[in-house]
């Protein structure tokens, strides 16, 4: 049997959700089956972590997540070009704009088969009405163009469910891990912080992977710590200082996030220690994690934390209710709510036990249920069916 070559295109290259998916298909896809080209806009952490897997990569410097008239109609035909150039059998898209210009460019080039993968909905962001709408016009008509969808939980399948002729053209297959070699604590405190964990080392470690972007809800996290004045540890109350909170990553809102730390003056309790490579490697360092976002799908760093078992604090949206069931596995709180994140991990540091039980409870769900195998088996079911899709 002949391999079958896979295009995937995805819109940025740095290192997120959807990348991570990008990156875990390309690589664990079998090499006797598939032949498997990327193609990448900007950004440099996706293309070097590829092509250092041997990989083949096309990047796409047009290709961005803002709207850009210009820019969008040069990616456009770039993707008509490469389309006729490599003659896939298979196209693969990433994230809306990849999704929206891919899925034409690709039915223009008469791809035989186009496959979709929504990690999440735009129109969920915080954006003007007649935005939120163009946007969904944007996702219906990505979904009519391709001929099958794949969503990452059931819940944004349910969301887009109501828009005509979508529900059989969509399949829920969620995200999965591969195996995490992680740093034990007192290894990954000092990587992270250096001398400084010395220091902070009998501390209370509260910690994120997150991009520093509007949607990741980070701005909630800092007002709910500067609630947090006074916390139970046991039977005798601790001070604010006795808590250590790193965020790992790095974005557009770090100006925004560095300003607020200030007037919360909380600048000796609170790192953002940017972009860090392997970054599920260092979650043992941390006592509670936390996801305070605003919107969400399918995220793998939930899957990582949990594997790490760590209690977790994370909104209740998207797909996360998926995988956490509040106060059973984890707690869940309403997105935009200082005060219910500052009780929960009030909640935690005051009944570690509990904690502990609440994280060991997750791990055991995800490291039964999540794993790239299976998510690679059915994504390749996905990939052999007939165009015309049932289901």
């Amino acid at each position: 049997m002949s391999r079958k070559k896979i295009l995937f295109v995805v819109t940025k290259g740095n290192w997120g959700g959807v990348q991570r998916y990008v990156y875990d298909l390309a690589t664990h896809l079998p090499k006797r089956l598939f032949d498997i080209i990327v193609a990448i806009g900007a950004g440099s952490l996706l293309p070097r972590r590829l092509s250092a897997a041997g990989i083949p990569v096309v990047t796409l410097p047009p290709l961005g997540r803002d709207l850009r008239t210009g820019n969008d109609l040069k990616s456009f035909f770039a993707l008509v070009r490469l389309c006729r150039k490599e003659k896939p059998d298979i196209v693969h898209l990433n994230s809306s704009k990849a999704g929206a210009l891919g899925a034409l460019a690709a039915r223009l080039a008469r791809v035989p088969r186009i496959i979709f993968t929504a990690h999440g909905w735009a129109f969920n962001e915080d954006r003007s009405r007649t935005v939120k709408f163009i946007i969904a016009i944007l996702h219906w008509l990505t979904i009519l163009l391709a001929h099958r969808t794949i969503v990452v939980a059931a819940a944004p399948r349910r969301q887009m469910s109501r828009f005509p002729f979508t529900k059989r053209r969509m399949i829920v297959i969620k995200n999965g891990l591969p195996k995490i070699d992680f740093l034990d604590r007192p290894d990954a405190r000092r990587e992270l912080l250096g001398e400084k964990a010395l220091t902070r080392g009998e501390t209370f470690w509260i910690g994120t992977i997150s991009e520093l972007h509007k949607n990741k809800g980070l701005g909630y996290l800092l007002l709910a710590l500067s609630n947090l004045r006074t916390v139970l540890g046991g039977s005798q109350g601790q001070s604010l200082a006795s808590l250590t909170v790193v965020v790992i990553g790095e974005g557009e809102e770090r100006f925004k996030l560095e300003k607020l730390i200030k007037e919360l003056k909380l600048e000796n309790q609170i790192f953002l220690l940017g972009q860090k490579e392997n970054a599920a490697q260092y979650l043992k360092a941390f006592d509670i994690f936390t996801l305070t976002s605003i919107t969400e799908a399918f995220p793998y760093v939930i899957l990582e934390a949990a594997t790490a078992g760590l209690p977790i604090v994370a909104s209740g949206v998207g797909g996360i209710p998926e995988i956490i069931e509040s106060m059973r596995s984890g707690i869940l709180v309403k997105p935009r709510a200082p005060q219910e994140i500052a009780k929960a991990i009030e909640f935690l540091l005051a009944h570690p036990a509990r904690a502990t039980q609440l994280g060991q409870t997750l791990r055991d769900r995800v490291t039964k249920g999540f794993s790239t195998v299976r998510m690679v088996k059915e994504t390749i079911a996905v990939y052999n069916k007939a165009n015309v899709s049932k289901g």
